[in-house]
């Protein structure tokens, strides 16, 4: 179905999960709820953890986003592979820490498309890149050392996948891709498992372009990005995060024009201040944004660090009175 209103009209994704979370100013204990009070380690700041221990939480954050006129709204799993739970010596609870967040953004997104059958909601499966790269060192001193294998990544990754579709994600999103190998592991794995399972979801990749030299940090350009996923079958292809709108404009273009994919792009509230924390209004936003929309660039988007359900309600008013990206052939040299 989502590939059928991608014809007809651009679709609004939601924005930051984090920002709403730091809005909430929760205590360590909080996090830990009664099931993990005596947790051997910190869990603040673990944010997919609260889809277990504050679920209603998460749910009026999805549900506020909806309201707001998002189309399409993210698990609260960006971190939830057991790679990156290894930080909070949670491993072993990646596939329910995938499948409660799904089952949570699902529930809220089917009793929206009830109220409005007009305008059918998505869930789609974030998949965060971890906090391991696969393409280089962490150790200055010794280049070929590697903190991770790429048959690592896809066996977390493929826990991950089962999670999000048992809990029932519409769509996959591998998103703020800053290192290809990365990416193309949790591919390889979704692929994976579709034909283990027999089944088949859409597939969405957002990468990061990480500062002005327009490159990924595992120094990849615009365009050497897109030919290196260009063999699997996406429903789309963008960036996210790292910079704002404004500065995301000029690759996004490029993008645009290289890509037989669907684009999509959900930037930050702008660049972070002193504090980090992020100073763009939603009036702003919606004003940089309508430039992308002006020159035809996208088919998806939304907002990450920074914005909010307000950010999204100005983005889909603008998304409304655009006209979406035609998909290009591919070319093929």
């Amino acid at each position: 179905m989502i590939q059928s209103i991608l014809k007809e009209r651009i679709l609004v994704l939601d924005g930051a999960m984090g920002t709403m979370i730091q809005m909430l100013n929760y205590s360590e204990a909080d996090f830990r709820g009664t099931r993990f009070k005596d947790h051997p380690c910190p869990l603040g700041g673990n944010n997919d953890l609260l889809s277990i221990t504050q679920p209603d939480a998460i749910q009026k954050i999805h549900e506020q986003y909806l309201l707001a006129g998002a189309d399409i709204i993210e698990t609260n799993t960006f971190s939830a592979t057991s790679i990156a739970m290894a930080d909070y010596q949670m491993e072993n609870l990646a596939y329910e820490l995938n499948f409660q967040s799904a089952k949570i953004a699902k529930s809220i997104a089917q009793k929206v498309t009830e109220q409005n059958p007009n305008k059918p909601r998505f869930v789609a499966g974030s998949i965060g890149p971890t906090n391991k790269t696969a393409s280089m060192s962490p150790d200055v001193n010794d280049p070929g050392y590697r903190a991770v294998t790429f048959d690592d990544l896809c066996q977390a990754y493929k826990e991950q996948v089962k999670g999000l579709v048992d809990g029932g994600a519409d769509t996959l999103l591998v998103e703020t891709v800053f290192d290809t190998l990365n990416a193309k592991a949790a591919l390889f794995a979704i692929q994976d498992f579709f034909l283990e399972n027999n089944i088949s979801l859409p597939i969405m990749v957002s990468g990061t372009i990480t500062d002005k030299s327009g490159r990924t940090l595992s120094g990849q350009t615009v365009e050497a990005f897109a030919i290196s996923l260009s063999h699997v079958p996406l429903l789309s292809i963008g960036f996210n995060c790292a910079l704002g709108a404004d500065q995301l404009r000029p690759y996004l273009k490029r993008l645009s024009i290289e890509s037989p994919f669907y684009t999509s792009v959900h930037p930050n509230a702008g660049l972070p201040n002193a504090f980090g924390e992020y100073d763009q209004s939603p009036e702003e936003m919606k004003t940089m944004i309508s430039q992308f929309l002006d020159q035809n660039l996208l088919n998806i988007v939304g907002g990450c660090c920074g914005t909010t359900p307000e950010h999204i309600r100005l983005i889909a008013e603008a998304a409304a009175q655009a006209i979406p990206r035609k998909l290009k052939s591919p070319i093929h040299v």
